[in-house]
């Protein structure tokens, strides 16, 4: 009997990934390869698009040289970071700078002379004016990169979030397409009239035709040639989109927390755009067809990334899987904020360092580590409460990503948001979903496969809970106005 597969490409932030699911639901077949983001000086963060690109076909390659012999493809879909950008040669398919990463700012001088109010640019894109989005960026290479300056002069400049650059790719050139989740990360979408808005692409010096088209979230986006297989693309999603469905928080008024290279605490409003202060409107999907879905979106910036930074640069620990243990033998709680990247909602503060506060001669690694695991629960926590304030009961939070598995960060993570915590048992969630929707696309619906492996209960009183709430608040706003200050000087001017 033939067997039938859902492909799935998972193209992150540290890899790029293909799994392939069965119709019941189960990856059966999985393959990664490593990507390498470097820093070149302070503030940026890029990759190089041929790495992503040869990364990603390898990984499917490799996935689809597995499947049985005669098997077949019943659909594709691709998740992907989202505001990472990729500027390219429509005739020769090469990048023409390196890949902008997320993470970096470089372009905050380009937002500043932007004549749009950061109440303006939430009102059009449901996002805010930093430079973590891709307009900036893409506005910073055509100024200071001649090659990407020449070929926009020519006609001959493509600009897309990386899902877009693979898929065209892929299709040889032939399509030129991503989805409404993919495209409002570029901060030149209208979110109320679904398209790209003229006035942002003026303002940064975007022309329309180097632009993908928009096409539904599930849908068709055509079909695909690789490794022997007719293969049919139908669906397109934002990795932190894809997880939220993963994690079976498709329902209005769920919430999900994925701990990655960043941390996103995701609450769906169903088909309501309802704003709150320093919160992202972000649209969580659209199928053919149907109205599109809106969640509100918190984006802690260094999540695995502040780790990973303990460990290269300090040699703290050697896995992550250390972490907790560690976190387990400190006797004495540092404050930290942990903005490597920025800090992200609901501050969008670039310019404040990663600072700990509380060292006395009793401090030791195992203190700084935990500081920096509970630096990121606390950053959840201020967006959970400016949610829960706007009227929003939300008694549990659906965990998942890597760092799901560091019991302290969701023991704490409960304590400080006073909500239950479930670590799901399915720690594919971004693949899990989009496998989802690619295969609800094609017409097919696969089995739910979301449990919990552990609920992490609030162990704090109220009156603790506010004290370590009104502590770090104090914390964060004397060390935003000292690292303002030190700017200033020029007595610690990297970024």
């Amino acid at each position: 009997m033939k067997e039938e597969f859902i492909i799935v490409l998972d193209q992150g932030s540290s890899s790029s990934r293909a799994l392939a699911f069965d119709m019941g639901g189960h990856i059966r077949f999985k393959a990664r390869k490593k990507v390498t983001l470097s820093y070149p000086r302070a503030g940026c963060a890029e990759y190089d698009g041929l790495e992503i690109l040869k990364s990603q076909t390898e990984s499917l390659a490799e996935v689809l040289a597995g499947l049985p012999a005669g098997s077949g493809v019943k659909a594709l879909g691709i998740a992907a970071q989202r505001s990472t950008v990729v500027l390219w040669d429509k005739e020769t398919g090469m990048p023409l700078c390196p890949v902008l990463s997320w993470q970096d700012g470089r372009a905050q001088a380009e937002l500043a002379s932007l004549q749009f109010s950061n109440t303006a640019i939430h009102d059009m894109t449901g996002l805010y004016k930093t430079p973590y989005y891709s307009a900036s960026k893409i506005r910073w290479c055509l100024i200071n990169v001649p090659e990407v300056r020449e070929a926009a002069g020519t006609g001959r400049l493509l600009v897309s979030p990386v899902a877009g650059f693979i898929l065209w790719h892929l299709s040889k050139g032939k399509i030129f397409a991503i989805d409404p989740t993919q495209a409002q990360r570029t901060l030149l979408f209208n979110i109320k009239r679904f398209r790209w808005d003229a006035r942002l692409m003026d303002a940064f010096g975007v022309v329309r035709n180097s632009l993908p088209g928009i096409l539904p979230t599930f849908g068709d986006f055509g079909k695909i040639k690789f490794g022997g297989f007719d293969i049919p693309v139908r669906a397109m999603i934002g990795d932190q989109q894809a997880a939220l469905l993963g994690m079976g928080a498709g329902n209005e008024n769920a919430a999900a927390l994925n701990y990655g290279t960043g941390a996103f605490l995701l609450v769906n409003t169903g088909s309501r755009l309802i704003k709150v202060r320093g919160i992202l409107n972000s649209i969580g999907w659209q199928a053919a067809g149907e109205t599109p879905r809106y969640f509100l979106e918190s984006t802690v910036n260094s999540a695995a990334t502040a780790l990973e930074w303990l460990k290269q640069k300090f040699g703290i620990f050697n896995e992550l899987s250390e972490v907790d243990g560690l976190c387990r033998l400190s006797r004495n709680r540092l404050f930290c904020l942990p903005a490597i990247g920025g800090i992200g909602s609901p501050y969008w503060d670039y310019s404040t360092f990663t600072t700990f506060a509380g060292f006395s001669p009793r401090t030791d690694s195992n203190d700084v580590v935990r500081g920096v695991v509970e630096g990121i629960a606390y950053l959840v926590g201020d967006a959970f409460e400016l949610i829960k304030k706007r009227g929003f009961n939300i008694t549990e939070i659906r965990a998942s990503g890597g760092l799901s598995n560091i019991d302290w960060l969701l023991q704490f993570q409960a304590d400080i948001t006073g909500a239950n915590v479930l670590r799901l048992e399915e720690t594919e969630a971004t693949a899990a979903g989009t496998a989802v929707s690619a295969a609800r696309a094609a017409g097919i619906e696969l089995p739910a496969r979301v449990g919990i492996s552990k609920k992490f209960t609030p162990a704090v009183s109220e009156e603790e809970r506010a004290g370590l709430i009104k502590g770090w608040r104090i914390f964060v706003k004397d060390i935003s106005k000292t690292s303002a200050n030190l700017r200033k000087l020029k007595i610690l001017p990297h970024s």
